[in-house]
């Protein structure tokens, strides 16, 4: 994974909550009291995000075997997620605004059951596409191979 995930994730936190949080504020500040309650609520809430989102960018990674993409996730709740390669049904890769700006891209692998797709977040964009060639090629390998 690319640190610069770290980045992405963080900024957009601080954008999503950042916003609700002046919006908070300055009722907060002209009214005084018990208004006060919800900043600090949401402040709470920031400070928690940007402590978590480095452990969580961290605990994303992903592995290649002979038949399957194994990708796991999650620092409480972990997850990993297993998905053979004569089950994928197509590979995208996508980049938003912010993640095209600090140099990162998400590979998504989609398989017949949503329950077994797949995301594989800050990947560099040269890696990203390496991946979702490689994933096609084992992909259709396996279906030749019914």
């Amino acid at each position: 994974m690319s640190t610069s995930l770290t980045s992405v994730r963080l900024i957009s936190t601080a954008v999503w909550l950042g916003i609700p949080f002046l919006g908070a504020l300055i009722p907060a500040i002209i009214f005084g009291g018990w208004v006060w309650i919800a900043p600090a609520v949401l402040l709470i809430f920031i400070v928690w995000a940007f402590l978590l989102i480095p452990r969580q960018v961290r605990a994303i990674g992903y592995a290649e075997s002979d038949e399957d993409l194994l990708v796991r996730k999650g620092i409480l709740f972990k997850s990993l997620s297993i998905v053979p390669y004569g089950r994928m049904q197509f590979v995208d890769v996508n980049a938003g605004p912010l993640d095209r700006a600090f140099g990162v891209a998400q590979v998504k692998l989609h398989t017949a059951s949503a329950a077994t797709d797949a995301t594989i977040p800050g990947l560099p964009p040269e890696e990203a596409a390496r991946l979702r060639d490689r994933l096609t090629e084992r992909g259709e390998a396996r279906l030749a191979g019914l």
